[in-house]
């Protein structure tokens, strides 16, 4: 253990404490966020109520409350874990939240953090007029299930089918999915993007599919080097795995269906490539230049 670390065990008692020492210890790391958490302040007070059993949402009271011994000691043990090695905090609470929905989490999958998620818990208004209206949805590259889970919420009457490469991943959803109990509603699939799907239809089909460039792969912060590279990487430019998609797609889409796809920030290259594809942007909280939206007409 650090000397920082040996000192707040006998220094430190109460969650205030902790919290300062936490931040300090967070910014001088120099720690990256983009699992959850925005700064050094969010994700600290996220770690210490988490591992307290406190509210989320609810600090302030619990400010002055002095640690047991026990306590303590967990606590400064996932913020050493978190300083020392650079481990995403919801890989240390195995929690991801989308909204109100919280899902387990391992390094067997990317931490869930797609702009889709807004928009399915919004039941992709106004771009979905009925959300009874569908039926089939598929959730390619579905990692936790995360998003098959909101899709099954969102449209009450739906059948959603999740597919990943990954057995490992899909083991992370298929508990995500028994903990909603959406057994009867969300299957899953292994299958490399649509190759073992057959010749199934659907009303909708979303993806957050693997899209960094290598450029940026190369670049990322060591956080990110915890997650299945397999979830992150798609080739030179980021769209290996989104042009398979885009050639596949209208083949499994119904009469009427809807591709959206999240694409990170590729759009110009995406437009440069397919300049005869009328993509419609959708707004989300970081702007329009993320999700896409299609119709089966656009891709046939």
């Amino acid at each position: 253990m650090s000397n920082y670390f040996s000192e707040a065990v006998h220094n430190l008692h109460t969650v205030r404490d902790i919290l300062r020492f936490s931040v300090s210890r967070f910014n001088q790391a120099k720690l990256f966020f983009g699992h959850g958490s925005d700064d050094a302040y969010d994700e600290a007070v996220y770690l210490i109520l988490h591992t307290l059993h406190l509210p989320l949402d609810r600090l302030e009271p619990f400010l002055d409350a002095r640690l047991t011994d026990s306590e303590r000691a967990e606590v400064l043990g996932i913020i050493q874990r978190r300083v020392e090695k650079r481990i995403p905090a919801a890989y240390l609470t195995h929690q991801a939240l989308l909204g109100d929905f919280s899902f387990y989490v391992d390094e067997r999958v990317i931490v869930p953090r797609s702009f889709i998620a807004e928009l399915l818990l919004e039941q992709l208004s106004p771009w979905i007029a009925e959300p009874e209206s569908v039926n089939n949805v598929l959730d390619m590259c579905t990692g936790s299930g995360c998003l098959a889970i909101l899709a099954a919420h969102a449209f009450p009457c739906a059948l959603v089918d999740a597919a990943d490469l990954s057995p490992a991943a899909l083991a992370v959803a298929e508990r995500n999915v028994a903990d909603y109990r959406l057994q009867d509603r969300v299957s899953l699939f292994e299958s490399d993007l649509f190759a073992r799907l057959g010749g199934k239809h659907y009303d909708l089909i979303i993806s957050n599919p693997p899209y960094v460039d290598a450029e940026s792969v190369a670049a990322l912060p060591q956080e990110y080097l915890h997650e299945p590279a397999l979830a992150l990487g798609s080739g030179h430019d980021g769209l290996d795995a989104t042009r398979i998609i885009l050639g596949h797609a209208a083949q499994h889409l119904s009469e009427n269906g809807v591709l959206i796809v999240e694409i990170g920030h590729n759009r110009d290259a995406l437009e440069a490539a397919y300049p005869d594809l009328p993509f419609t942007w959708l707004d989300v909280s970081a702007g329009d230049q993320f999700v896409f939206m299609l119709h089966r007409n656009d891709l046939l």
